[in-house]
């Protein structure tokens, strides 16, 4: 019982101090659930909760809902368990967090979009000049002879882009499933396009199977005939077959050497995937000819039971993929999960470790391995905590950009930027964000033009760097 200075009860006092309480308890819980949020949820929905824009609640949007989802998991979707790491208070204080939080997304978003075209960088101010619009999730880009383009969107629709920056659709591309991360993926030209007009798109394959369906990583090849494909075969369809909805990997490039090269992503199987060779295309880079067959220095081709258009194993989802213009060498940029993005020089035959070493924890906190090196296991040449969210590899060529030639660029789904890798020999010696908040960069190319392109997604644009 509370009193005045004279000795007499106040009970109004009573009320306001246990108001007070009351509130810094509630001020607390914010407070936790918003580090929380950041922890373990930002990575793939957004610092300002953004990547809910437009999201279709498919296991519904109540409370209740969202609770069960955040401490189970919805492992087919990507969506880790957090019931291990965050107690039911934690998660209610969370779900609460979210579903007020996504009522000022907009106004986040608002906030964050850059106010011009034109940016300064370190060694030059650089304009982003809208080359495509209209597109949804722009995934890959291939230039054709002239000033015409190919461009994929996720959601199945392929696209010539006309010199007027029209798009025109083109018929006959693959029935993909458009679903979690899955779809028309990456696009590419047969080195000897002039002549054959073979382009190669790789996508989403799906079949039902016992009432379930069923996705995995395929290569479609197809011949180019005015604004239709024609004579498509499927030329690599990977094995398993899985019922995640994510990890599909798909960036593909010529080598040097006329072969094919493409990633495969482990489809959220970590446990198996990645390691295992034999009977298991999930978690690699495969190398083939173009017509599907097999080169005969392929590494495994003379190990019983091992897929034998494997060229490197332990991989989780590579998603960039570039030759290097001086070396001939295949680069390739790779998701880790929290933490451990990797940059990696693909070589024949060789380990690269995923999930036997990481420098990566997992989204619900828990360590996924103690170690980061191991006998015959490769190093990355870089990786980054945290995580970046990387999709689009590419060099930089030629003299239109001042002092970038021989630098590495990499998008970022993430953060929503362009990433300048500075390179010394096979290391990265400094970095530079370009672009902040332009939007989830999904693809980086050096085009014919001597120019850089970059896709960026919803509103799916394909901007042109111009130097000023």
């Amino acid at each position: 019982m509370l009193r005045n200075i004279s000795g007499l009860v106040v009970p109004g006092l009573m009320i306001a101090i246990g108001f007070s309480f009351s509130n810094v308890a509630q001020g607390q819980k914010k407070v936790e659930a918003a580090a929380n949020y950041r922890t373990y949820c930002a990575s793939c929905h957004g610092e300002k909760m953004d990547m809910f824009v437009d999201r279709q609640w498919k296991f519904g949007n109540k409370k209740e809902d969202l609770f069960k989802t955040v401490k189970l998991g919805r492992p087919n979707e990507g969506m880790p368990a957090f019931g291990e790491s965050l107690a039911d208070k934690e998660i209610n204080a969370l779900a609460d967090y979210i579903l007020n939080g996504i009522k000022n997304v907009d106004k986040y978003k608002a906030n964050d979009q850059p106010i011009s075209d034109v940016f300064k960088t370190e060694e030059m101010t650089i304009k982003l000049e809208p080359v495509v619009e209209g597109l949804d999730i722009p995934w890959g880009m291939a230039f054709l002879p002239g000033s015409e383009m190919l461009v994929t969107d996720r959601n199945g629709k392929f696209y010539k882009v006309k010199a007027d920056k029209s798009l025109q659709l083109i018929k006959g591309a693959p029935e993909v499933l458009a679903k979690g991360q899955g779809g028309l993926m990456d696009v590419i030209l047969d080195p000897d396009f002039q002549i054959n007009k073979l382009v190669y798109l790789s996508y989403s394959k799906f079949k039902n199977e016992g009432g379930a369906v069923l996705a995995t990583t395929a290569i479609m090849r197809a011949k180019l005939e005015g604004d239709e494909l024609t004579q498509q075969k499927d030329i690599f369809v990977a094995k398993p077959y899985s019922k995640t909805q994510h990890h599909y990997g798909s960036r593909m490039q010529f080598g040097k050497d006329g072969y094919l090269y493409f990633s495969v992503g482990e489809r959220g199987n970590e446990k198996e995937n990645p390691q295992e060779i034999k009977g298991n295309d999930l978690g690699k880079v495969h190398r083939i000819k173009s017509d599907g067959g097999i080169p005969a220095d392929n590494p495994f081709v003379n190990t019983p039971g091992a897929e034998a258009s494997i060229y490197s194993y332990g991989h989780r989802n590579p998603q960039g993929m570039t030759l290097h213009p001086v070396t001939g060498k295949i680069w390739t940029n790779e998701h880790g999960p929290r933490g451990g993005d990797e940059i990696n020089i693909e070589e024949a035959g060789k380990n690269y470790g995923w999930p036997v070493i990481t420098y990566g924890i997992n989204y619900n906190g828990k360590p996924i391995s103690n170690l980061t090196a191991k006998a015959g296991m490769v190093q990355p040449v870089h990786y980054w905590i945290p995580s970046i969210g990387p999709s689009g590899i590419a060099f930089v060529t030629g003299n239109k950009y001042k002092n970038w030639e021989g630098n590495l660029l990499s998008g970022s789904l993430r953060f929503k930027f362009l990433q300048r890798s500075v390179l010394k020999g096979n290391k990265v010696v400094k970095e530079e964000i370009l672009f902040k908040n332009i939007g989830r960069v999904r693809d980086v190319r050096m085009a014919p033009d001597g120019f850089i392109y970059i896709a960026v997604e919803s509103p799916g644009r394909i901007y042109r760097l111009l130097p000023m």
